[in-house]
């Protein structure tokens, strides 16, 4: 047993370079505290930068990895629910870390809208692009779209546009009987989903000629516990490293002059690139039914989930939230809703659509420097 148990484990270590790396560097970061107590000049900065945003983003990319496999074995819609909530754990996680060690009211905010825009933005105009040029027009589930922008539109409404309307809690922030009132009405109606996605009409967000039967119960059994370890384990250094990469990233950005919002945009490209490359992958193979499940899946865990996480922080520690966005980012915010309602309106997709997509992201970018 010894003789066969070694180069198992040797074999299981060579292919998970990535979590021995990731936690070296943790304990590297842990040790030396100082390295992020100063300046450490241009140069030096940047590369403590790279090396953090590298080790997480391959850490991220091995999350998604694990949970593909558990996808894999659990089929649809469980499968791409892990996904999603796989990577949802990770924004949740980094925010509540940044939210308790820093001093920016508008993080969570600043976060929450620019994995609005890159999803529904870039992440979904490149598969839609990929999906139009391979395939000419792609089918999906209405239904199961409509249940998802169903949730989208009021909920980010609601926690991105509504505070700026609100007179008790001041300009973009919720009172506490609203904030606790929000909390809890996210948390209710993504309960519900999850329950509608899981089991009450399952068959929403099947791929196309796809069914319960093809199932194979053989294949259930598997490594499921296997991979849920490796899962968490990957996901452990990235909430840890968390606090040292905001604390570069907030300093070089105030340093070189840059927009506070490019931030909140580096988090969710560091969160959202695995989980984007899985959902292109799908619209490259004509599985838009699995893109569009993933895509609209984490912009809607984004805001059920990170929204009550922020606001609970804010409620129990006292942190200051702003909520509310800029007129110009509200007005952004609507049209891309809209343009939303209009792609997924008649159950296909086209190339057209992928370009429209590609260009609010754009203006997202353009009105950042704004």
């Amino acid at each position: 047993m010894k003789i066969q148990a070694t180069p198992t484990l040797l074999h299981l270590l060579k292919r998970e370079w990535v979590l021995v790396a990731s936690y070296l560097t943790t304990v590297a970061f842990l040790l030396n505290p100082t390295w992020l107590e100063k300046d450490p000049g241009p140069i030096p900065g940047i590369a403590l930068f790279a090396w953090l945003f590298v080790i997480m983003l391959l850490a991220s990319f091995s999350v998604v990895r694990h949970a593909d496999h558990l996808a894999e074995k659990l089929k649809e819609p469980l499968g791409t629910l892990i996904l999603t909530l796989a990577v949802t754990s990770i924004e949740v996680m980094m925010i509540s870390a940044l939210m308790l060690n820093g001093d920016n009211p508008t993080l969570a905010r600043d976060t929450m809208f620019s994995v609005v825009m890159v999803v529904l933005g870039g992440l979904l105009g490149v598969a839609l692009l990929i999906g139009g040029i391979r395939f000419g027009e792609q089918n999906f589930n209405l239904k199961g779209v409509n249940s998802f922008l169903g949730l989208i539109l009021p909920l980010s409404l609601f926690s991105l546009v509504l505070p700026n309307f609100t007179k008790t809690g001041g300009y973009g922030m919720f009172s506490p009987l609203h904030a606790v009132s929000l909390l809890l009405l996210s948390l209710i109606i993504y309960g519900v989903f999850l329950a509608v996605q899981t089991s009450v009409h399952r068959e929403f967000f099947y791929e196309a000629g796809w069914s319960p039967s093809d199932d194979d119960p053989e294949e259930k059994k598997g490594s499921v516990g296997l991979e849920s370890l490796l899962l968490i384990l990957h996901l452990v250094p990235v909430v840890l490293l968390s606090k040292q990469l905001a604390h570069l990233l907030d300093f070089r950005v105030a340093k070189s002059g840059l927009p506070v919002d490019l931030v909140g945009l580096v988090v969710a490209v560091l969160i959202l690139a695995p989980e984007g490359l899985a959902a292109i992958q799908s619209a490259s193979r004509n599985q838009m039914q699995r893109s569009v499940n993933v895509l609209l899946g984490s912009v809607l865990a984004t805001i059920s989930l990170t929204v009550p996480t922020a606001l609970a922080i804010s409620l129990i520690y006292g942190k200051p939230l702003l909520l509310g966005l800029s007129p110009n980012y509200t007005t952004l915010l609507a049209v891309t809703l809209g343009s939303c309602i209009v792609t997924f309106g008649q159950g296909q997709t086209n190339i057209l659509q992928g370009f429209v997509h590609l260009l609010l992201f754009a203006a997202y970018i353009v009105l950042m420097f704004d």
